[in-house]
């Protein structure tokens, strides 16, 4: 028998307000009394977002399982979440039945149809979903082309005010803002407009977010931001120890390697890589489709084991849809990654919370950009998709990467980790404790090849660390930089912001090009002020394509690839190191791009990404100046 709330409460009657709209952009309010599945549009036409709420407030529910029953199939990509959100690209009858547990009691189902008509609305709000209270939100309006961006206009319909990141959000594609504090299940929902320029129809849609409660965070846990719900993605023995110890508001010690062993115990040998099952055993995340990319790209990319045998060092894999930017951490013990590495849809990229890397302002203050990018055959190694358009795109796309930011924070887990101590901890100490014990190879590093700028060490502070830039650094222009960064033994400008990040870099760098002949550019540029900046306004005072091979640099990659990954034959991969190819001098960053000389083309203004023109807009000045920001980040231990 089906489940219906009145029958569970008698007493529970809401009254929402939601909205029924059409193209004459007039909102007409209605009372609907709260039944069983909560529909934020009334009216649903063709590829406009359908967003479906199991809504019983107060209550604890559990075992959620979202079921497509008729209509052109759709994608759930939350299929155990209280909300799901799909869009439809045919007219017709979908129906769906969702079933569940209240208070842990026996399985309930509720069902529900949706009507969607052929309408072409132009206009969706994306993405509708479940939060705990504070964790960040984020929404997104796709438009079509003949949409007025600068007429869209976001209001909030119900719930709690919330506080958006921006004073403004006319006209803004996105909204972001935390959600409140709450006592039950409440849903905050928004209203979303803009006027078609060819017809001066006014285009309306709706997008909500069912926030749950949640504890305070104590003072003293390790995440202090609240952060995702996450699952195991294998129902493995460490299932439960993972989501306690890796990713919870509530974890406030590491735990022991007991709990939370290297993958390396689980191989016995160190000279052995570790299964696609054993790693995917070790994996948690918020979303099923990101653990499914995950191990896709285990067994189809990693063809030279490098990654798995990397992973020995780690104890959980982590990609949540709030993990942004993506780092490794030595108090648990495992890498978080940005799902923006592993999407193929732009359903599972609706998923993906959009808030802005809190670092985003640093350093601009300064004069110069010192700006990078990996290539291969004169080409961006990787394709860029634009937020702004829907369109899927394949692993291989993406792969580099991706790959290249496995080797980055890989090689900090072999840091903490090395692979001649993997073995030697006591299974009652704290991964943490265990982590600190180690003599770290960067510390070596340093001491016998040390980095010589201390200006470039003082300014990756205020690039990576957000310090105040001194009057002095203000004034310092590019050519500037070119005398402190070219001399000394950097592979790049992060490599300033630590030891352990000099560490990682050196190591990443090598393996993409003796791996996979992609080539690591980096330049020192003057930084453009003003509107409508592009990437042909970042003119080159000083750059080289695969400094890896500069000769100051390569006992030090040798030293590094030698500890990280023991497996790779360091020595012959440094001795087929190519010269660095120098920029030329004077011409901008994406005329630069066309350097290699075996592979230079007739027209080198006619400059394509991956097949594709590019749209130099899509090269903005916080795309030039800030793309190393969302790549990389050392997360600071806890005390204690």
């Amino acid at each position: 028998m089906n489940f219906n709330v009145f029958d569970y409460k008698t007493y529970l009657l809401l009254v929402l307000l939601l909205v029924l709209t059409g193209c004459d952009g007039k909102p007409k309010p209605i009372n609907l009394l709260v039944t069983d599945i909560i529909q934020v549009d009334l009216k649903q036409n063709i590829n406009q977002s359908i967003d479906l709420f199991l809504y019983i407030p107060s209550e604890s529910i559990t075992n959620i399982d979202w079921q497509q029953t008729s209509g052109n199939e759709v994608s759930i990509l939350s299929p155990n979440s209280k909300v799901i959100s799909f869009t439809p690209t045919e007219a017709g009858n979908y129906s769906f039945n969702v079933s569940f547990s209240v208070n842990e009691g026996e399985i309930q189902t509720l069902i529900k149809t949706v009507i969607v008509d052929e309408i072409d609305n132009k206009l969706t709000a994306r993405f509708s979903h479940s939060v705990l209270a504070d964790n960040q939100v984020s929404f997104r309006a796709s438009v079509e082309p003949s949409i007025d961006i600068n007429s869209i206009k976001w209001e909030q319909q119900q719930g709690p005010t919330v506080a958006l990141s921006s004073e403004n959000s006319d006209g803004e594609l996105a909204i972001f803002f935390d959600a409140p504090q709450v006592m039950t299940d409440t849903i905050v929902s928004f209203n979303v407009s803009a006027k078609d320029s060819a017809t001066d129809i006014i285009y309306t849609d709706q997008v909500a977010v069912l926030i749950e409660p949640a504890n305070p965070i104590a003072d003293n846990a390790y995440f202090s931001d609240r952060v995702a719900k996450v699952f195991a993605y294998n129902n493995s023995p460490y299932a439960e120890a993972l989501v306690n110890c890796i990713y919870s508001n509530t974890l406030t010690s590491s735990c022991t390697l007991s709990q939370t062993p290297l993958i390396a115990e689980e191989v016995k040998a160190s000279t052995v890589p570790p299964t696609v099952a054993i790693i995917m055993d070790r994996v948690l995340v918020s979303h099923q489709w990101m653990g499914d990319r995950f191990k896709q790209f285990l067994i189809n990319n990693d063809t030279n084991n490098d990654i798995k045998n990397l992973l020995r060092a780690t104890t959980a894999i982590v990609i949540a849809y709030d993990v942004r930017p993506s780092f490794y951490w030595a108090a648990t013990g495992a890498i978080y990654l940005d799902a923006e590495n592993f999407w193929l849809t732009p359903e599972e990229r609706d998923t993906i919370n959009e808030a802005p890397d809190f670092r985003a302002n640093f350093g601009n203050d300064l004069q110069f950009v010192i700006p990078w990018r990996y290539v291969k055959n004169n080409d961006y190694a990787s394709k860029r998709f634009s937020i702004t358009e829907r369109s899927p795109r394949s692993a291989e796309d993406g792969l580099y990467r991706l790959i290249s930011l496995m080797y980055h924070e890989l090689a900090h887990a072999n840091d903490f980790f090395p692979s001649n101590e993997w073995y030697i901890h006591d299974s009652n100490k704290r991964v943490l404790d265990a982590a600190l014990s180690t003599d770290f190879e960067s510390d070596k590093l340093a001491i016998n090849l040390p980095l010589v700028s201390q200006e470039m060490v003082d300014l990756g502070q205020v690039s990576f660390a957000g310090n105040t830039a001194t009057e002095i650094q203000k004034t310092y222009l590019p050519a500037d930089i070119e005398s402190f960064f070219e001399p000394d033994r950097a592979s790049d400008y992060y490599a300033y912001s630590s030891l352990r990040e000099d560490y990682a870099m050196l190591f990443e760098e090598l393996m993409m090009q003796s791996r996979f002949n992609v080539n690591r550019d980096v330049a020192i540029t003057n930084q453009p002020t003003g509107s409508n900046v592009s990437a042909n306004d970042y003119i080159v005072t000083w750059g080289q394509r695969g400094r890896i091979g500069d000769n100051k640099l390569i006992e030090r990659a040798l030293f590094t690839a030698n500890r990280v990954l023991p497996e790779f034959d360091s020595q012959t991969a440094i001795n087929q190191l190519a010269q660095p190819i120098p920029m030329i001098v004077g011409n901008n960053w994406l005329e630069n791009l066309v350097i290699s000389p075996s592979l230079l083309r007739q027209n080198s203004k006619s400059i394509t990404l991956n097949g594709t023109d590019i749209d130099s807009q899509l090269m903005t000045e916080q795309v030039m100046q800030k793309q190393y920001l969302i790549r990389y980040y050392h997360k600071p231990l806890p005390g204690k």
